[in-house]
């Protein structure tokens, strides 16, 4: 038996006298203190947490039926056996409506008692285990929530436009101006637009184009990224939930659907929806309404959907990873970007974004040497246009007035890049340091696929597999082009 404290609460002072010495020689560690009125076991039961009452019904004054009372009202988690007498069977009745846990029948039988109170207190520490668990998964939802926020609102300073995305793109020959003239013909129809293309390669900036040239340009533009939400919590972050709907649900909250209303709700890394919330896209595509999780009522809702994947998605419907009528809802006009290294618009880009770190990052640098374009131009861009955006920004806080060579330092100066793509071997005359790092990434990239292969694509298990947070992993798996769809089985 584990230690505890039990309150014996009688007018009789024989009762008080030994029953307390019996519990001691009968229950180790277990503390017993007494009351002979009920007002005074209020006052005790106040100070301190009892794991189990008990007491006489029949006392002057305050009765034990009414300390009963008192006690469901104040503590309503308190064990409470109740004493009776013999043949008193109203009384016991009116005890355990009243929320006695068990009763005792005088002469007190000390072995019923004893096992009684090992019952309500094995059943109160149960009660309080649960609840703190309870508590602990309340406190994980709220953190998960914050981090998702924290998430959202990250990506909207980091991603803000400057004026209008298409700036970036205008003035562009070749691959990108026929993208920019696909732009200009889908932003003021009514199509779902689904815009592909390697990771990084400027998704968003598309689909932010797209609604600045739309009608819906005076009305919101929501951007999630579905591979950065766990699957538990996918679908309340994108339809919303009413109070009460799971625990921890304490107020109703709207989901991204309703907060992009009349505007445009970007859908970005769409692959890594679970099958499941799938399905519950495809209502909302197809009825133009979602039902957030705990109400038994539709939402209508008026949003332009655009979303984007860094894999084919015909090819994840052909291996099942992808739902077949979902992907043809989105398709109804695709946009597919080419790789930064394909395009001849890396200077335009570059300035673009110099322009727009000057604004943010309240910067006096201008311009970018020639010296400085020539690496720019050189380099292969496995991170695509969000590599060039972020070395564009650190050379911004680095350079004074002009960005050179030396302010590009993250950039190999002499050739395009000598760490070797995961899998394979990192090129001749590589220095040991790029020797290391190409083994680094290479074992990454495999743990990091070993992982979502033994749980089905689950990121989040994935996560505690490796020992890292999700929101690592998460990173990782952009760096390294892995999709958690890839692993999943329909």
């Amino acid at each position: 038996m584990t230690q505890g404290a039990v309150l014996i609460v009688d007018d009789e002072l024989a009762v008080l006298q030994a029953l307390p010495h019996a519990l001691r020689l009968r229950m180790d560690g277990v503390t017993v203190d007494t009351a002979d009125s009920a007002g005074l076991a209020l006052d005790r039961i106040a100070a301190r947490d009892y794991d189990a009452i008990v007491a006489d019904i029949k006392m002057p004054g305050m009765d034990g039926l009414e300390l009963l009372t008192e006690i469901r009202t104040r503590w309503p988690d308190m064990p409470t056996l109740m004493i009776t007498g013999h043949g008193e069977n109203d009384l016991v009745v009116g005890a355990l409506r009243g929320g006695a846990c068990d009763f005792i029948q005088k002469p007190i039988d000390r072995d019923y008692l004893i096992a009684a109170l090992h019952r309500a207190i094995e059943t109160r520490e149960a009660r309080r285990r649960v609840k703190e668990r309870q508590l602990a998964l309340e406190r994980h939802l709220r953190e998960l929530e914050v981090i998702v926020e924290e998430r959202t609102r990250e990506r909207r300073q980091t991603n803000k436009a400057i004026e209008s995305p298409l700036s970036l793109l205008q003035g562009a020959s070749g691959p990108m101006e026929q993208i920019v003239q696909q732009i200009k013909q889908v932003a003021d129809s009514p199509l779902t637009v689904l815009v592909q293309g390697e990771t990084g390669t400027g998704k968003e900036l598309v689909a932010r184009a797209i609604h600045q040239l739309s009608g819906r340009r005076d009305k919101p533009f929501v951007a999630v990224d579905c591979g950065a939400i766990p699957d538990t919590l996918i679908e309340s972050e994108l339809f919303g939930y009413e109070k009460g709907a799971f625990t921890g649900a304490h107020e109703r909250k709207e989901g991204q659907f309703q907060l992009a209303g009349g505007g445009t709700l970007f859908l970005d890394e769409i692959v890594n929806l679970p099958l499941p919330t799938q399905a519950k896209l495809l209502r909302a595509l197809q009825q133009r309404q979602v039902q957030p999780l705990g109400s038994k009522r539709a939402v209508p809702v008026a949003v332009r959907i655009t979303a984007a994947s860094n894999v084919p998605l015909d090819q994840e419907v052909r291996l099942g990873r992808f739902r077949a009528d979902v992907y043809y809802r989105l398709n109804e006009f695709v946009i597919t970007l080419p790789p930064l290294r394909e395009r001849d618009n890396i200077l335009q880009l570059a300035n673009g974004f110099l322009v727009e770190a000057g604004t943010e990052l309240d910067r006096t640098c201008r311009s970018i040497s020639e010296a400085a374009a020539q690496v720019l131009l050189r380099y292969d861009w496995p991170g695509n246009v969000r590599e060039l955006r972020n070395v564009i920004r650190r050379a911004s806080l680095l350079a004074a007035e002009v960005i050179e060579p030396e302010h590009l330092s993250v950039l190999p100066v002499d050739r395009p890049s000598s760490t070797a793509p995961p899998g394979e071997p990192a090129p001749a005359g590589s220095s040991l340091k790029e020797l290391a790092q190409a083994a680094t990434v290479d074992a990454e990239g495999r743990a990091i696929r070993t992982a979502l292969q033994a749980t089905r694509g689950n990121k989040s298990e994935a996560a505690r597999l490796l020992r890292v947070d999700f929101k690592t992993l998460h990173s990782k798996m952009k760096q390294y082009g892995i999709s958690a769809g890839q692993f999943r089985q329909s």
